[in-house]
């Protein structure tokens, strides 16, 4: 049957995902593999998208593409997968094939100076992680960098660069974009994989969901294979300690030949140990670190090792990716990978040998050779756990579930989120009018103060009517704005916003966006500029597009003075109920030109929605009035300058 065909509280164990494409690569990505176990959580008010639970975290999909997934519900099966975690195809297993033994986590290999990466004089110290992970949190907390934290996919939209001394050493810290793998499905993707080959950070900090470990270190694989220099970071530990899971970090770490460190990146716990661990590692100093290959398999092994041999003909060092990485990225058919490998004297040969590996996979195993390798990868990770970690029933966010079942109601949600929306408008007004007045006393204290003591002239006209007074009438609304970016990064830091993309999408898709569209939107009632700037976030090329340009139709807080001169002057005894209403008029407006678009101008098929719910986090009051405070910053330079 189909995962589509499951009601609420069903789960079933996946036998194939269908589809193709960066479809079928995202929902692998997630984690959706044969043999895992999902269980159906709740549908969206208007029944479309469903949310699903798989490992110890939801992801939210349509229906038409939980039709793509077939499962099969098995009593014994799903008892099973509640007591240990997710049964594995015995053919992705992987096993060294030696009777009796167990799963070996992987293969250790010395590396000698031919192979080894550079470590370069002062080079930076790369973040890398899944969205959500609390890499931003981590980076903040490191080097009190200035940044963005938001508690849904995609916030970290490009490198942020922090600077900070430990221990005596002046180093570079990277903030890369969250993603889950190192494929070219996004741009996210590919900036990572091509920022961590063309700039040879010195340390790869890994920053892993202890509260998801499966999904996490799907991407760990990835890095493992890239022959990079490399610390974990096992971020969010304190939910890890909440729940009845338990795992052994150093015998984790002895498998995977990568130091561990516990953190938590939200209170800064454990940030002075990772630091000292990324010096260790810089220096070689480390004994935790080994490098290992994750073990593919038998047959997949010798594919690799065919096509690497052939690589390894080459110069050194391979435009700066490992053999190895690139043996297996060819067998996947990476097109990037396909232009480096092409460059090389014997790329025919590669070619020939790489079209002969995959079609021994595909008779053997009867799956592609892409297929195949994302499930060796995690029947690695299956094996590497089962020797660590031990699960204790199912981890429920009791908290998450409470909430959700509140503002994802089929008849609550929408009323909601309007209610929400009117609070912070109100507040913007009512309580941002005592500061502005006190703000509009001082700046007509001041320009009557310079008026009594200066002489009458051109002078005196240009600082008292022109500076003072035109200044001063655009910082009187910096309230008004702080109060409501407060707002908005509240909803973010806490999850609620990633809510509105799940409960939107069917509404959104009709208009022929995404769901993620909405999210965007939102932000461009704070500023159309960062609104842009995330859209980058969708991964459809089409949606993305409609998204930027409906955009500057949303109400952003460099038209509030405007539109509070406008209300305090025609209506201020409704003041709220009519800024609401301009808010209002410009989505309605969004939605025709979106229509429009879509029908007319821009054409292409929908992208797929799917999409990971965070669970609800308490936002951390230094982060929001981080964010406040820097954006208030921002329209106070303007202020002092363009406006």
């Amino acid at each position: 049957m189909r995962l589509s065909d499951l009601h609420t509280g069903q789960r079933g164990t996946i036998v194939e995902v269908r589809g193709h494409g960066g479809f079928r690569k995202r929902l692998v990505e997630m984690g959706f593999i044969r043999g895992t176990v999902v269980e159906v959580i709740l549908d969206a008010p208007l029944k479309d998208p469903v949310k699903y639970r798989l490992f110890d975290y939801e992801v939210s999909l349509r229906r038409a593409e939980a039709e793509l997934i077939e499962v099969k519900i098995d009593v014994e099966d799903i008892a099973a997968a509640s007591s240990s975690h997710s049964p594995l195809d015995e053919t992705c297993q992987a096993r060294d094939g030696r009777e009796g033994r167990p799963y070996e986590a992987g293969s250790t290999r010395n590396c000698d100076a031919a192979t080894a990466r550079p470590y370069e004089a002062g080079g930076a110290i790369c973040l890398v992680g899944n969205p959500n992970c609390g890499k931003t949190s981590l980076f903040n907390n490191a080097c009190g960098g200035h940044e963005r934290v938001g508690n849904y996919a995609g916030v970290t939209v490009d490198a942020k660069v922090g600077h900070l001394t430990h221990a005596g050493h002046a180093l570079t810290l990277v903030d890369l974009p969250g993603t889950y793998s190192l494929t070219a499905y996004s741009p996210e993707e590919l900036y990572v994989r091509k920022y961590i080959v063309e700039q040879m950070p010195a340390v790869i900090v890994n920053v892993i969901d202890a509260s998801n470990l499966e999904r996490n270190l799907y991407l760990t694989t990835q890095l493992i294979d890239m022959d990079v220099p490399m610390v974990i970071a096992l971020n969010m530990y304190d939910e890890l300690q909440e729940s009845p899971h338990s795992l052994d970090i150093d015998q984790l770490s002895r498998l995977l030949g990568i130091p561990i460190i516990p953190t938590v990146g939200r209170t800064g716990e454990g940030i002075n140990e990772l630091l000292d661990t990324v010096i260790a590692t810089y220096e070689g100093h480390e004994p935790r670190s080994r490098h290992i290959h994750v073990n593919h398999g038998q047959l997949l092994e010798q594919c690799i090792e065919r096509i690497d041999s052939l690589i390894r003909q080459n110069p050194e060092p391979h435009f700066n990716y490992s053999a190895r990485l690139l043996a297996i990225k060819t067998l996947e058919g990476d097109k990037q990978i396909a232009e480096v490998v092409g460059r090389f004297p014997n790329a025919e040969a590669i070619r020939q040998a790489a079209d002969e590996c995959q079609k021994r996979v595909q008779k053997e195993l009867n799956d592609n050779c892409e297929n195949a390798l994302t499930d060796a990868k995690y029947a690695f990770i299956d094996g590497a756990l089962r020797e660590c970690f031990v699960r204790r029933g199912t981890y429920t966010r009791r908290l998450t579930q409470a909430i959700d079942s509140i503002v994802t109601h089929p008849l609550l949600g929408y009323p909601i989120f309007l209610v929400l929306m009117y609070l912070m408008f109100f507040c913007t007004f009512h309580i941002g009018q005592y500061p502005m007045d006190w703000i509009d006393a001082l700046v007509g204290w001041i320009g009557e103060l310079v008026s009594t003591y200066m002489p009458d002239g051109p002078l005196k006209d240009l600082i008292v009517d022109g500076i003072i007074a035109g200044v001063g009438g655009v910082i009187v609304f910096l309230p008004n704005i702080m109060i409501l970016y407060l707002f908005i990064s509240w909803m973010e830091d806490s999850g609620y916003m990633a809510r509105t993309a799940f409960i939107m999408d069917k509404i959104m898709h009709r208009m022929g966006l995404h769901g993620k569209s909405f999210i965007p939107m939102i932000m461009g009632f704070g500023c159309n500029i960062p609104a842009i700037m995330s859209t980058r976030t969708i991964e459809d090329r089409k949606s993305r597009l409609i998204t930027m340009l409906i955009l500057p139709l949303m109400s952003c807080s460099a038209r509030l003075p405007v539109y509070i001169i406008i209300i305090a002057a025609f209506f201020p005894k409704h003041a709220a109920t009519v800024m609401l209403a301009l808010y209002v008029l410009g989505i309605l407006l969004s939605v025709l030109m979106a229509k429009l678009l879509s029908r007319f101008v821009i054409k292409g098929e929908s992208t797929p929605f799917v999409m990971e719910l965070p669970p609800y986090r308490l936002p951390s009051t230094k982060s929001v009035v981080r964010h406040t405070w820097e954006k208030g910053r921002q329209y106070l330079q303007k202020m002092g300058t363009t406006i």
